[in-house]
């Protein structure tokens, strides 16, 4: 099976957590998308959804399926997602795509949330992605010294990337 096989079978196995007459949080990035197309063959079945970025609402939209801002909705019953890295504990290392904030909050405001990566994703031991960190502008240097200073590692800004909160990663 290829990688795109396997992202459109977790997509549409997601589909089964999809509650009727509910509002869905979707995700961004190339699983996100996969499922993005399996929940238009039942976009009437739903109210609409929260995206987690332009990008997702975008893509939402053009399959007709209404996109609400957080703040018009009281409850999201699922949350759907991709994932950069996973392990046998569960453990995700998300945002790779620099809509971490934002899927962070949807994912919090959800009742659920399924996570759909194919198996590329599961690594024994976590870290080979690099784990994406948004910060505003203004506190760069000192998070990422605090990072080195506690944790470890070298972090560094992603260049010429600009997260929709104005931020870096």
């Amino acid at each position: 099976m290829t990688q795109d096989e396997m992202k459109f079978a977790v997509a549409q196995a997601a589909l089964k957590f999809v509650v009727k007459d509910t509002i869905i949080g979707v995700g961004t990035g190339s699983t996100a998308n996969f499922f993005i197309d399996a929940l238009a063959t039942m976009k009437d079945d739903i109210k609409g959804c929260v995206a987690s970025s332009v990008a997702t609402a975008e893509r939402l939209e053009g399959h007709g399926i209404k996109v609400f801002d957080l703040n018009e909705v009281e409850a999201i019953s699922v949350y759907v997602d991709g994932a950069d890295e996973s392990d046998d504990g569960l453990n995700l290392i998300k945002g790779g795509g620099g809509a971490l904030t934002r899927e962070k909050i949807v994912a919090a405001v959800a009742d659920k949330f399924v996570c759909i990566a194919d198996e590329s994703k599961l690594v024994k031991v976590m870290g080979d992605f690099p784990l994406p960190v948004e910060v505003i502008p203004m506190a760069a240097n000192y998070v990422k010294h605090q990072i080195t200073r506690r944790i470890g590692g070298t972090p560094f800004i992603r260049e010429n990337f600009v997260t929709h909160n104005g931020n870096l990663i």
